[in-house]
């Protein structure tokens, strides 16, 4: 199922049907947009017919120096069956050539009152969002300081009932049991709850809660960046725990590489704290303050002062 439509766009920005009805439902499947300059030109050889047109100032302006006879064969190729749309920006005329063409190959022609580099850079913008990689993972994503929080978990060790600690504490739910993630850019991760289950969380013993209802509007988001992720886990006894914070573990979603702690589930640890301080010390390493890499640097260097002691107690 395409996740845009021509007509999805019309709404969202009030764009005017020209020509082409028939066209409103064809999918839209890339999100960038292209300014067929180089074809009203006569250059067809590497035209992304897949993309929305956008005609603004210079190509109208230059399409009307053309003949007659240019002009309906440089639109004929302009539409074609898999072209979700052409737009025409800053409320101009629509030549009478394109819609015929569009007419005849149901290409839908819109026109927006915005000036062309404002209404491209909307439509990318909103494209890129829609069609961004997506996946889901069984977790709870939390804001804590401003940092979007990933806890994730086998089933039952308590990511539900520590999401909800750090609500008591002040921090806002994003999502629970299940995280919709899409990548917006390179190293970007939007996470948000699925509409069905958004704002709810799950205890077991109380069932589902309204967090909204219960703490109000200021406990909960409706998305939220994903910078940190922490893996709550049993306690294994023979297994060894990062204590210096010195080892920086990863975790691929997507396309994303993304910072990932380890945090050992046991009795009379509190979860909430321990993950609030993470968030807390992740934000301090951001701002490039390593109390690791500080106590490791200070550790080093009193052991080459007791080593240079040594030497000169022996000579």
């Amino acid at each position: 199922m395409a996740k845009v439509r021509t007509k999805d766009i019309i709404e969202k920005f009030n764009l005017e049907l020209i020509s082409g009805e028939e066209g409103v439902n064809r999918p839209i499947t890339v999100s960038d947009i292209s300014r067929p300059g180089i074809e009203m030109a006569g250059y067809f050889t590497y035209y992304p017919a897949e993309r929305l047109q956008l005609l603004g100032k210079t190509e109208i302006s230059f399409f009307n120096q053309l003949d007659v006879e240019q002009k309906q064969i440089r639109m004929e190729k302009l539409c074609t069956d898999i072209t979700p749309a052409i737009v025409v920006s800053r409320e101009m005329e629509v030549p009478q050539e394109l819609i015929e063409a569009s007419e005849r190959e149901s290409v839908p022609v819109l026109r927006s009152d915005m000036k062309t580099t404002r209404l491209s850079s909307r439509l990318t913008n909103y494209l890129e969002s829609k069609l961004a990689p997506t996946t889901a993972v069984h977790g709870v994503l939390v804001d804590i300081y401003g940092v979007g929080v990933l806890i994730i978990g086998k089933s039952g060790v308590g990511k539900s009932e520590t999401a909800l600690e750090l609500v008591k504490r002040g921090h806002r739910l994003v999502a629970d049991d299940c995280v919709e993630i899409r990548q917006e850019d390179q190293d970007t991760l939007i996470g948000n709850a699925p509409g069905l289950i958004e704002h709810l969380l799950e205890i077991r013993g109380l069932g589902i809660i309204n967090v909204m209802t219960l703490f109000g509007a200021g406990a909960v988001r409706n998305f939220k960046r994903i910078t940190l992720v922490i893996n709550l886990e049993t306690w294994d006894q023979t297994k060894h725990y990062d204590r210096l914070g010195l080892e920086e573990e990863k975790m691929k979603i997507i396309d994303t590489q993304i910072t990932k702690l380890t945090v050992p589930v046991r009795p009379g640890r509190n979860l909430a704290v321990i993950i609030e301080v993470a968030a807390m010390n992740y934000r301090l390493k951001k701002m490039g303050i390593n109390a690791a890499e500080q106590f490791s640097n200070r550790l080093t260097g009193a052991i080459e002062d007791t080593t240079l002691e040594d030497h000169d107690e022996t000579y």
